[in-house]
């Protein structure tokens, strides 16, 4: 019997002991992730440039009217471009977010929604999608340089491009509307400080050495 209690006492203890790792680990992680930056939206394109104009391209919509993206709106307000398909997991489960997003930022831009190909109708219905703008264009992908989905542009309301990119959390959206504000094309540009003068000098010192040895 004394062995026995002797045993459960050491399995408490190294429950315990475990628990504590387990505790200082989580806090250790906690610590990590306040010290790393806020990497936004990823632009990956080769078809848009922050500060430059917006490829102007007139599309038609579900409701069989046409839409231009790009031009300088009447309203006053900027446009929130958001291309999606049907099939794309990440797209809906980024849906509630861009709606919620789409009703805060309401007062400066508007939100459009964008894909390509078929069966529209049936996701817009089920989706609950119908009081935005939904524009079905081949072009307008093609146009904007979107290769992978989600992807989002943000233009304002003269139709100059403020900021892009690839999104996957309803962060990497709200960074388009912060690098809007930094004056970035994507939170990365902002972070990401330009080469240092001291890379520069080592390169030039470590030349004529180079050339001794050889």
């Amino acid at each position: 019997m004394t062995a026995l209690v002797v045993a459960v006492v050491l399995l408490w203890i190294l429950v315990l002991i475990l628990g504590a790792m387990v505790l200082a680990l989580a806090r250790q992680v906690g610590v990590l992730h306040e010290r790393l930056p806020n990497f936004g939206a990823l632009a990956s394109n080769d078809r848009l440039r922050a500060g430059e104009k917006a490829p102007l391209v007139v599309a038609p919509t579900l409701r069989s009217e046409s839409l231009t993206i790009g031009a300088p709106s009447a309203t006053g307000r900027g446009t929130l471009l958001f291309f999606l398909s049907p099939t794309c997991p990440v797209c809906k489960a980024l849906l509630p977010a861009l709606r919620s997003l789409a009703w805060r930022e309401r007062g400066w831009c508007d939100l459009v929604l964008a894909s390509d190909g078929e069966g529209h109708e049936s996701f817009v219905a089920q989706h609950a999608l119908d009081s935005y703008p939904y524009v079905v264009s081949t072009e307008l992908g093609l146009r904007y340089g979107v290769g992978k989905l989600p992807f989002a542009v943000l233009i304002d309301e003269t139709g100059v491009v403020t900021a892009f990119g690839l999104v996957n959390s309803r962060e990497q959206l709200e960074s388009l509307f912060r690098a809007r504000e930094l004056g970035a094309a994507t939170l990365q540009d902002y972070i990401a400080p330009p080469p240092g003068p001291e890379v520069v000098e080592l390169e030039t010192r470590a030349e004529p050495q180079r050339r001794n040895v050889t």
